[in-house]
């Protein structure tokens, strides 16, 4: 089923299913029972852009700490459970607004049904998260190895756990670090629930590898209609991966504001410092709640034209450059003066374009 059919599901005070917007998640990289650490790090992805945060879980002071995570944030908190169902509870005990379980690894029904039962009370939702990796030794043996029915066969099974204790307040999640298992694993799960998807490459790798491999996954499955929360998992920064869920998002369409910047690449008639320009440029829009794009071009020859379909640019020359505006010269101005020149602009772009 795809995003604008999928069943609406409230997580603290955001909606997602139902065509609701897509939203982006990442995950702390703390100690959960360090609530300073935690909290300094999700309010700085709250103002990247992170819509949803997961926080392991692994004891009974991580769910503890979760109570007063909550009274200093205010982004929507998932806590993620492996293994024991009685963190499970404790954290739901402690204000957490979703919990992330695989049914397969928390014990007996008799433990799922607890955990269900507290998830009922609070009415909050459960994601169940299903990874290639941890594929069930009967699933492997049945389709011959890791394949993607394999996954959304096991993922299925979990749900009807947890259906069969008369509970729907469902989220899936199935991931594997590879792409087109993935993809293919998605495009199967899609017509067979109702349930809204997170989406999401694993174990994707470091920021430059694992961006690449998050782009192409991503692209493809959000292009086609699926998912309803995203997280591109990348070795790094948490930061790192909000920045680059955005530019997903904005890529296909899916998400309107932010400003963004189209630079050229380098070649033989460049006379600046492009890569540092624009890397600075880059930097410096992201304080800006404008739904425009910006142009950095290397040379004044092509850099014009290169930037006509940009809202506002600048173009390097010899020890000075172009402030274009539609594909319009404005003025030349030093080198130097060209990064405060475009934020000059930009400061007064509302004003000066009412």
């Amino acid at each position: 089923m795809y995003r604008n059919d999928t069943k609406v599901v409230r997580i603290g005070d955001r909606v997602i299913g139902g065509g609701n917007p897509i939203l982006i998640q990442s995950m702390t990289n703390t100690k959960t029972d360090d609530v300073a650490a935690t909290v300094a790090q999700i309010q700085r992805l709250a103002a990247a852009g992170c819509d949803i945060i997961r926080c392991t879980v692994p004891d009974l002071a991580a769910a503890r700490a979760i109570a007063e995570i909550k009274k200093q944030t205010a982004i929507p908190l998932v806590a993620d459970i492996h293994f024991d169902y009685k963190m499970a509870v404790a954290a739901i005990e402690n204000g957490a607004d979703k919990i992330r379980i695989n049914p397969g690894n928390i014990g007996s029904r008799e433990k799922v049904a607890e955990v269900v039962r507290a998830a009922r009370e609070r009415d909050i939702p459960i994601r169940i998260g299903v990874n290639s990796g941890s594929l069930e030794r009967e699933l492997v043996e049945k389709y011959g190895g890791v394949i993607a029915e394999g996954i959304v066969e096991s993922a299925l099974d979990k749900v009807h756990i947890i259906e069969d204790l008369d509970y729907d307040n469902l989220v899936i999640s199935i991931k594997s670090s590879d792409v087109m298992m993935c993809v293919r694993a998605h495009e199967l799960l899609a017509d067979r629930t109702p349930y809204p998807l997170h989406v999401g490459i694993t174990e994707a790798g470091t920021v430059t590898s694992g961006n690449i491999k998050s782009a192409v996954g991503l692209g493809i499955i959000l292009n086609e209609g699926i998912g309803d929360t995203i997280r591109v998992s990348l070795t790094g920064d948490p930061v790192e991966e909000i920045k680059s869920a955005k530019l997903i998002l904005r890529t296909l369409g899916l998400r309107k504001g932010g400003i963004e910047v189209v630079s050229c690449p380098t070649c033989g008639r460049t006379n600046i410092d492009l890569i540092g320009l624009a890397n600075q440029v880059e930097t410096m829009v992201q304080g800006y709640d404008l739904d425009i794009k910006v142009a950095v071009m290397g040379c004044a020859v092509n850099g014009p034209g290169e930037a006509k379909e940009a809202d506002i640019g600048i173009a390097g020359g010899i020890g000075e450059g172009l402030l274009i505006r539609k594909g319009e010269i404005i003025r030349k101005v030093p080198e130097s003066e060209l990064l405060g020149t475009l934020k000059y602009e930009l400061d007064h772009w509302v004003e000066k374009n009412m």
